[in-house]
């Protein structure tokens, strides 16, 4: 018996919540659209799911309709509410009828103290939105006393202050009167920026400011210094605050506390792409050496097509940001056509950012060798560059609503500077991205490409110096680096083989159509064409196909089936790609 009774206690202790949560009210507001309606529904919130709830909703739904109302000016509103209490679910219905808005008679609005010769606030009056005649808006009234507040603390009137600041509403009347004074007090200077200098030297501590001492006080300028000190990479965090309490007549010093990043980070990756196949690479990076900036980046790659490592040590100039020396050695196997090369090359580089562009100078050593069936070749080049390039998005940088990329690369090489032939290699690639509607998104991409040659054969060009297509970031449709001009050989089995050994020009285009059928999902049409080739002799191919891509945090993870259209026999190939098109 005891235990029957246990058990019919404990259902009921289980039903309680089921039955508490069954208690509710649903309610329809009428009367009323647009702001008025989104305001009343805010100030009444959710429907109740409680039976004491639903009393407390009811019972105080009158007064907050009215407060919803007055926030907006309607401070003499005829509302008539019905209640249908039938459990286990009550019904509320509200008509409102909002009567004539409060409207403003008077605006005053002052600026006193230093500011009160200042534009920006005489700008920011200007355009209060608060004007006589205009219907009284208690939120617009509470949003431009914090713009006010705002922007004094933003150009340095650190002491301003709220004087005055009331809406009296003569409810009988129907009328209001705005009264607004603020008093800025005195504007305030950057005074002596102090920092640790044992985790980063004077010079280049300086070279990040965005202002300098003696200038009005600007907190923008201040959260923009923080920003460059955090980009540098040396510091796993950075403070920085004004000092207002330690003022010197108008002067605020500038207190900079720095905490080093740590020394040695490594990073393990493992991907996958048609075009290289399974790839896992492991990266070493010291983003501070020492007190003048030096950094480091080692990294290895491990794939069955082009496994290497690239050494790069970066040195800043005049400012770790926009102005930085790299010098770089790096070791590559790569398969280039029916080519497999052996890479090895060291350089220095100057990067130069200005505005939206990008200026590099650079100088390599190139030794590489290769082989054709068994014939091997091995050159060595020596290459002064440059390079320029840009690139302009909106939105993610994973996932760019529109965006348009440029880079322009020209190398030379010459037998009396210690090449073994005269060349000139010219470069240029465009990306272009652009969403016409929304879910709608076309992704067009072109690349160009020329060689010349003086004073040598074509056999003295290095794989890595020639052109090839085919493959992810080509013409999908056809294998990785698998098209270019052609060779016969015949073998020692007496057969003939034709070889893929690369041209001197190159012409690429795509044209990508993509429709997202979900925020992180789309579809995708593409057509991509041309060829690599040897001056005048262009035949081009064109590849075609669709796929999906899924909007990851690292870039879209596409999976695309593509086709030879320009093949008798076509073939269809699988392209798997990860990452972002900038």
């Amino acid at each position: 018996m005891m235990a029957s009774v246990a058990r019919s206690c404990l259902f009921l202790l289980l039903l309680l919540p089921c039955i508490a949560g069954a208690a509710n009210l649903t309610y329809s507001i009428s009367g009323v659209d647009g702001e008025l309606e989104k305001n009343v529904l805010a100030y009444l919130g959710p429907a109740p799911d409680t039976a004491q709830d639903r009393l407390n909703f009811v019972a105080s739904a009158r007064s907050q309709i009215k407060n919803g109302l007055k926030a907006l000016g309607y401070y003499q509103p005829d509302i008539t509410i019905e209640v249908q209490r039938t459990d286990p679910v009550w019904t509320l219905a509200v008509t409102i009828v909002p009567g004539e808005p409060v409207r403003i008679d008077s605006a005053s609005i002052q600026i006193l103290g230093a500011a009160a010769d200042d534009q920006t606030f005489t700008q920011l009056v200007n355009d209060s939105g608060i004007l006589a005649g205009d219907t009284l808006h208690h939120g617009k009234f509470e949003t431009f006393k914090q713009r006010l507040l705002t922007l004094g603390q933003q150009r340095g009137y650190l002491d301003g202050s709220l004087v005055k600041a009331t809406a009296a509403v003569h409810v009988g009347a129907g009328t209001a009167t705005v009264t607004i004074v603020y008093d800025s007090g005195q504007r305030f200077r950057f005074g002596e920026v102090q920092h640790d200098d044992t985790y980063i030297e004077d010079s280049l501590f300086n070279s990040l400011l965005t202002f300098k001492p003696g200038e009005y006080f600007d907190l923008l300028r201040l959260r923009e210094f923080q920003s460059q000190l955090q980009a540098t990479n040396y510091f796993a965090s950075v403070v920085v605050q004004p000092e207002r309490d330690k003022a010197s007549g108008d002067l605020i010093p500038i207190t900079v506390t720095l905490v080093p990043a740590k020394r040695h980070s490594f990073d393990v990756g493992v991907g996958y792409s048609t075009d290289t196949e399974e790839r896992f690479s492991l990266t070493w990076r010291t983003p501070r050496i020492n007190k003048y900036g030096h950094s480091q980046v080692t990294r290895l790659e491990l794939s069955p097509v082009n496994p290497g490592g690239r050494f790069t040590y970066t040195i800043p100039i005049s400012n770790p940001l926009t102005d930085i020396a790299q010098f770089w050695a790096r070791l590559e196997k790569n398969e280039y056509g029916d080519l497999d090369s052996l890479q090895g090359a060291v350089g220095a580089r100057r990067e130069i950012k200005q505005g939206d562009w990008v200026y590099g100078y650079q100088l390599r050593s190139l030794k590489e060798s290769w082989d054709l069936l068994n014939t091997s070749s091995e050159k060595h080049y020596i290459l002064p560059g440059a390079s320029i390039s840009s690139r302009d998005y909106s939105g993610s940088l994973t996932d760019p609503s529109g965006g348009f990329n440029q880079l322009y690369t020209l190398e030379g090489a010459a037998e009396h500077a210690g090449s073994d032939i005269d060349l000139l290699r010219l470069t240029i690639e465009y990306r272009y991205i652009f969403t016409p509607w929304p879910r709608h998104r076309v992704v067009t991409r072109t690349e160009l490409g020329a060689v010349e040659i003086n004073g040598g054969e074509r056999s003295d060009l290095a794989p890595s110096l020639r052109f090839f297509a085919g493959g992810n970031q080509s013409i999908r449709g056809y294998a990785y680096q698998s098209l270019g001009p052609e060779v016969k050989v015949t073998q020692a089995d007496g057969r003939t083989r034709t070889l893929v050994v690369g041209g001197d020009r190159l012409l690429v285009g795509s044209l990508e159509y993509q429709y997202y059928f979900r925020p992180k999902w789309r579809g995708a049409l593409f057509v991509d064409g041309g060829n690599a080739f040897d001056d005048g002799d262009f035949d081009g191919k064109v590849g075609a196909g669709f796929g999906v891509h899924y909007i990851s945090p690292i870039g879209a993870i596409r999976v695309e089936i593509a086709n030879s259209v320009s093949e008798p026999d076509k073939d269809w190939y699988l392209h798997l790609n990860i990452g972002a098109e900038f």
